[in-house]
């Protein structure tokens, strides 16, 4: 709170200070602040620019930052966060409310997503952490320069919209993922989704594109476990003509598609080690190489990745790259399995069913004290909101026009009642152990009536064969 009121009272409405001494610039050249105490990052972040072609002037507290922006012009400020007299949000408080037509980026050793996300909402263009990697540095450069005299990205009306496949839910856990969506939506960081398979990945990926400033551009989503390992690196970085057998034609790969926009990678964690090596070269570079080709094309695209796996363990098994882990973890989020959100049944029950009404040309109705919403309460959902989605469709399609009824389930809902284990049983109840065992006699199921075909058993189970075969090991299952 000091430092706040020291900030805003360092100059009085009108005050004229003496100009701060710095060489003469070039009036051609953008004009760079760098305000920073520590030299030698300083020293390197200036002739890193200066060899770029722009002007840059160094200074090493936050009152002489603060000088030089009420007695100078600017094109970019770059402040660090921490500085010996001032902290850089109260910089960054200044620049807004003196020169808000000037970006700003925040510099800072303290990888903190409170802190990115409230230098963004106090006017910040961009947030980047040390060691600043040169090439991110000038990139972000580049781009708040091209704001310059423009209207701000953060002062942009946020997009609140829904896309017509998402819904929130209404309980805490759901309210907490769509805050955190909110947060890390307007930032560039990458964002590495966890959850079980059909908790809504996708739909949360779509959710962040939606509420970012790359909304009018592509979303493309791919999925890594169902991408064949010898065309992976094609499909991603694209091919041309002759590449291979069956190279035809020039083909662009998803990165390219999702130029300027956001880029999916579901399931993550399927990706061979080479195609891993390719990916985190792209994220490092941005640029793709298409197979067969010697060029190399500028991409600009945000990485949204999500699995279902544990890739902490994969990379303990060296499966998984724990640089290219690093690179696609910049933040997380954690959605919440179907059973540990009970309060939000009702809401994505119906929001399905008027779905398949709509759809299937039905009016079937859910009474939410009916035998069917309570089958639906006792159910423990291993499939989560995808199972649901299924079953709501099965159950309209089934009651055309009247009531929802537990007749108009699958069987292994309609008899499955947590509720009712619980009555026949003195003993403790883990609902974890039992979810653990339901999931491990569907999968034993699934391979039975495939005689052991992994491919049709997982496509059965609706997952990819690499989670099967995590899952079997994990449930010590033979075949």
């Amino acid at each position: 709170m000091e430092k706040e009121v020291a900030s805003a009272n360092i100059f009085p409405q009108g005050a004229l200070l003496p100009l701060i001494s710095a060489r003469s610039m070039d009036p051609t050249k953008k004009k760079i602040l760098v305000i920073d105490d520590d030299p030698t990052f300083s020293l390197m972040i200036s002739t890193f620019l200066s060899k770029k072609g722009y002007e840059t002037s160094v200074v090493g507290t936050g009152k002489k930052g603060l000088e030089a922006i009420f007695n100078d012009r600017w094109d970019l400020i770059l402040v660090d966060y921490k500085l010996p007299d001032l902290s850089g949000l109260d910089i960054l408080e200044t620049i807004k409310k003196e020169r808000p037509e000037t970006p700003s980026v925040l510099i800072t050793n303290y990888a903190d997503i409170r802190t990115a996300v409230r230098s963004i909402k106090i006017g910040a263009f961009e947030y980047v952490t040390k060691p600043v990697r040169p090439d991110e540095l000038l990139a972000v450069v580049q781009r708040a320069l091209e704001t310059s005299g423009k209207e701000t990205v953060t002062s942009r009306p946020k997009k609140r919209h829904l896309s017509p496949n998402h819904i929130i839910g209404e309980g805490d856990l759901a309210q907490q993922v769509e805050e955190t969506i909110q947060l890390v939506a307007p930032t560039s960081l990458s964002v590495l989704i966890l959850g079980q398979s059909g908790t809504g990945k996708e739909f949360a990926a779509q959710r962040i594109h939606s509420l970012s400033d790359r909304s009018d551009q592509p979303f493309v989503a791919i999925d890594c476990g169902a991408l064949p390992k010898d065309i992976a690196s094609a499909e991603l970085f694209g091919y041309v003509k002759g590449a291979f057998t069956g190279a035809s034609r020039d083909h662009k790969g998803h990165f390219e598609m999702a130029n300027g926009g956001t880029l999916f990678l579901d399931e993550v964690g399927n990706l061979s080690y080479d195609v891993q090596l390719k990916l985190l070269r792209t994220l490092q570079q941005r640029t793709v190489r298409p197979v067969g080709s010697d060029r190399e094309i500028p991409v600009n695209v945000r990485i949204i990745a999500a699995t279902n796996e544990d890739l902490s363990g994969a990379m303990r098994n060296q499966d998984f790259r724990q640089d290219l882990y690093h690179r696609l973890n910049e933040f997380s989020i954690k959605l919440p399995a179907l059973r540990d959100r009970p309060e939000d049944l009702e809401s994505f029950a119906q929001y399905f069913l008027d779905a398949a009404n709509e759809e299937l040309g039905t009016h079937a109705r859910l009474e939410v004290n009916s035998p069917f919403f309570e089958a639906l309460r006792d159910y423990s959902w291993p499939g989560n909101l995808r199972e649901l989605r299924n079953i709501i469709r099965r159950a309209a399609l089934l009651a055309q026009d009247e009531s929802l009824s537990p007749t108009h389930l699958p069987s292994d809902v309609r008899h499955f009642s947590v509720q009712g284990d619980i009555r026949r049983s003195s003993d403790p109840i883990d609902l974890k152990v039992q979810q653990e065992e339901r999931e491990k006699q569907a999968i034993i199921k699934a391979l039975e009536q495939t005689r052991y075909n992994k491919s049709k058993a997982a496509r059965i189970l609706n997952i990819d064969r690499k989670t099967l075969y995590n899952k079997m090991e994990r449930y010590g299952i033979k075949g």
